[in-house]
């Protein structure tokens, strides 16, 4: 299905709303917007190619004179989509269980709209289902995720360290990531990346100093971190020394994970780790490139138990060839393990995988049950939902969870999500944020992906870091 229209900034998000209702290669749609003052029209032809038949469409509503600039665009935008979503939704004759929602963060938008007065607490899943045709199951999760989400203080001295470590033991079959593979990349690589790594951490610290900033957590992702020596660990760790409550680092690999390594990280006050084991399906697991056993993961997960670390498991739904119950059995298993942190994926399938050319072994017609089945026996249990992202073209246009027992939330992810605090992005690939949160705005910046690239670039983007935070 092709999108065109007449409003260019718009033209990308209208394309993917279109793409979450399947490949439909005969189907043309031409938007044209055009207002004056008050009014805005918006006309829409479906052409169908393999009938040659032709539909137009016509939409009309006014503007409030009253309303910024901002808030203009934002309403325009909102009911451009609107109109497309109905369009298809009855030509179709399909709902999307996010309706007209193509952003990533639905909390962030209805956060967003209950601080500009334009809804209520109470009235968050009212909200989402008439404005914008979201489900009503979907539109009640993220009502519990607001309300779980207990931990968010605005403070714009109040920052959150990210580092990101972009290498992995192997690539997965479904990875977009700009991720290094070890073997390929070599140790001497490896440790100029650290050289570099530290330069940039030195500049931060100065910044923090400088700015009079207080460290709340710190997050070590990738990539897979602990896929580093014992020695190189032991150095990373020991440039991260700010004493925060919340210390998290992704140990996704269960081969990765050693109990020398646990030591170092426990010694140097990591709470918190990741150890991801995808599926409890060792033919899955094979299958997707990742070579650690099931036997791998339950010696980790006890180790890092007995030595107190909080533990985050990732699961994901609709991996190449899994049927709905191995995905099931996969759920049960993690509920007897009974870690802190669950978080379900949804998996997505993006251009630079390899799994983009193998999508006839995936079992998305039953991607919706997967997904439902997980939150249903997760809450069971107790779990709770308190983060959700989304991503381009994932199985049914569905969603990320990110789920807690008892008091066990990771800060971190709830900050990052909801883009309420500033986040300094350290490593290839990091992402910083400087967030005014009384000037209600963010400025961006984007560290080079690749280790080479930022090695060779380390002094320039040192720079623009101390210009984003001046």
């Amino acid at each position: 299905m092709v999108i065109s229209t007449n409003v260019e900034e718009l033209k990308i998000e209208l394309q993917d709303l279109a793409n979450l209702f399947g490949k439909h290669d005969e189907i043309e749609i031409e938007h044209i917007e055009q207002k004056n003052t008050t009014m805005v029209i918006n006309q829409f032809l479906l052409k169908n190619n393999n009938t040659n038949e032709q539909k137009s469409f016509s939409f009309s509503y006014e503007i409030d004179e009253n309303l910024s600039q901002l808030e203009k665009k934002s309403l325009i935008k909102k009911m451009i989509k609107n109109h497309l979503y109905l369009i298809l939704s009855k030509e179709l004759k399909m709902d999307l269980p996010w309706g007209s929602l193509t952003g990533i963060r639905p909390t962030k938008l209805v956060r967003d709209m209950i601080d500009k007065g334009q809804t209520k607490d109470y009235l968050v899943c009212e909200t989402l289902q008439n404005k914008f045709y979201v489900s009503p199951s979907k539109a009640k999760l993220v009502a519990n995720i607001l309300k779980n989400q207990k931990c968010i203080i605005r403070n714009d001295n109040l920052i959150d360290l990210y580092v990101n470590i972009p290498i992995c033991p192997s690539r997965c079959l479904y990875c977009s990531f700009i991720s290094h593979q070890l073997s390929t990349l070599g140790q001497e690589a490896v440790n100029k990346y650290l050289d570099c790594l530290e330069k940039e951490l030195d500049a931060v610290k100065e910044i923090i100093a400088n700015k009079a900033y207080i460290v709340r957590t710190i997050y070590v992702g990738g990539g897979t971190p602990s896929v580093l020596s014992e020695q190189q660990l032991e150095r990373l760790m020991n440039m991260l020394n700010f004493s925060v409550d919340e210390k998290t680092v992704e140990c996704g690999r269960a081969d990765t994970i050693t109990e020398a390594k646990l030591d170092i990280l426990r010694r140097y006050g990591v709470t918190r780790i990741s150890i991801n084991p995808q599926t409890f399906c060792q033919a899955t697991l094979k299958r997707i490139g990742r070579n650690h056993t099931n036997t791998q993961i339950l010696n980790a997960y006890s180790m890092a138990l007995e030595k107190g670390f909080i533990v985050n498991m990732d699961i994901i739904a609709g991996l190449p060839s899994e049927k709905i119950g191995t995905f099931k059995k996969t759920v049960n298993t993690l509920i007897e393990l009974y870690p802190h942190n669950i978080t379900v994926h949804t998996l997505s399938v993006k251009k630079g995988a390899e799994l983009k050319d193998q999508t006839e072994i995936l079992d998305s017609k039953n991607i919706n049950k997967m997904i439902d089945f997980a939150y249903e026996i997760l809450d069971k249990n107790g779990y709770k939902p308190y983060y959700m992202y989304r991503q381009k073209n994932q199985l049914g246009g569905l969603e990320n969870v990110g789920y807690f027992r008892d008091e066990y939330v990771c800060k971190f992810n709830i900050d990052s999500m909801e883009e309420t605090n500033t986040v300094i992005g350290v490593g290839a690939g990091a992402m910083s944020k400087r967030v005014f949160n009384i000037e209600n705005k963010i400025e961006r910046q984007h560290n080079v992906k690749f280790i080479n690239d930022y090695c060779d670039r380390i002094e320039k983007i040192i720079e623009d870091k101390k210009m984003l935070y001046k």
